[in-house]
């Protein structure tokens, strides 16, 4: 027998669609704020599933499923997490603190609070806004956000992808939550 067999899907243990409807959610929203790219929105609806992730809210230019380039990174987690479209980020957010939920930016800002320092309220919804590729999350938007928050980057360059933000920031904060 080999020593690290690779597991067949088979042996994963993976829900069903329904079990992952039925299934108690990670208290936390995504929000793509202005998204160009559909390989993006695909791989975020991807990390979103896999981390139990209540919602995700496609606003401004950001592309809806169904789209065979979204689905061509989603596999499948566009049918499983719960995404609405809207086209006003601004009044979303306005929406979403209306319902006490704390908005975090993802975003190089003053007073950012770096991810390995933020500590989510274990009975809080919070509400992940991930900004357009090149000009990153709208001003208005940081201004208006409850934290601001920044991934720690050690080397020359000072951005990441928005999938790879996307999958640092949603692991990290899903085991936080998970530790309480």
């Amino acid at each position: 027998m080999e020593k690290n067999r690779k597991l067949k899907n088979s042996e994963l243990d993976r829900k069903t669609v329904s079990e992952f409807k039925e299934a108690r959610k990670t208290p936390l929203i995504i929000i793509l704020d202005n998204i160009r790219s559909l390989n993006n929105i695909g791989s975020v609806f991807r990390t979103a599933d896999a981390f139990l992730i209540e919602k995700i809210y496609l606003c401004g230019i950001t592309a809806t499923p169904p789209h065979k380039d979204i689905q061509k990174t989603a596999l499948g987690a566009t049918d499983t997490v719960d995404w609405e479209y809207k086209e006003s980020t601004l009044e979303l957010v306005q929406e979403l603190q209306q319902q006490q939920i704390q908005i975090l930016s993802i975003e190089q800002a003053e007073n950012a609070v770096m991810l390995n320092e933020f500590n989510p309220k274990p009975n809080k919804t919070y509400a992940i806004i991930f900004g357009n590729e090149v000009k990153g999350v709208q001003q208005d938007i940081v201004s208006l956000s409850d934290t601001v928050i920044e991934i720690p980057q050690y080397g020359t360059k000072h951005s990441l992808n928005i999938s790879v933000s996307a999958g640092v920031v949603l692991w990290d904060l899903f085991c936080k939550f998970n530790a309480n």
